[in-house]
């Protein structure tokens, strides 16, 4: 009796290993470290600035919009702090302020040696 159990147990885990595409595996949970969390939080923080700021550059083609109004307020408040310590250092070059640019190269830069796929906290979440 204890066999035939034993046995329908071995191959019901066979038949698990089979369903990986329909059923939940406990080997797709990967527990939480603090790698697992940073990159949890970084990867869409990151992911957002590089859309705010690259909506800021489409911004600068209309110098004339408010962006104290409502919807664009929410673009420009989170990118005006960095916008105000970059044009210290870059000016304006034709009229043309470039420094959305340079935040999004900044941006995409670090989202990428960090979360790349051979980024730093991708090699870390491997590891651990």
């Amino acid at each position: 009796m204890v066999k035939i159990i034993e046995s329908a147990l071995q191959s019901l885990k066979s038949f698990e290993c089979h369903l990986d595409f329909f059923c939940v595996h406990r080997y797709y949970f990967k527990p939480m470290t603090g790698v697992n969390l940073t990159t949890w939080i970084l990867n869409p923080v990151l992911g957002l600035m590089i859309f705010l700021f690259i909506f800021r550059i489409i911004l600068t083609w209309y110098p004339q919009v408010n962006l104290n109004r409502f919807p664009l307020n929410l673009i420009a408040w989170p990118t005006e702090p960095f916008l105000v310590l970059l044009r210290k250092l870059v000016p304006p070059i034709g009229g043309v302020d470039i420094t959305p640019i340079i935040w999004v190269g900044i941006f995409s830069l670090l989202r990428e040696i960090l979360l790349g796929q051979q980024g730093l906290l991708t090699m870390l979440s491997r590891v651990s």
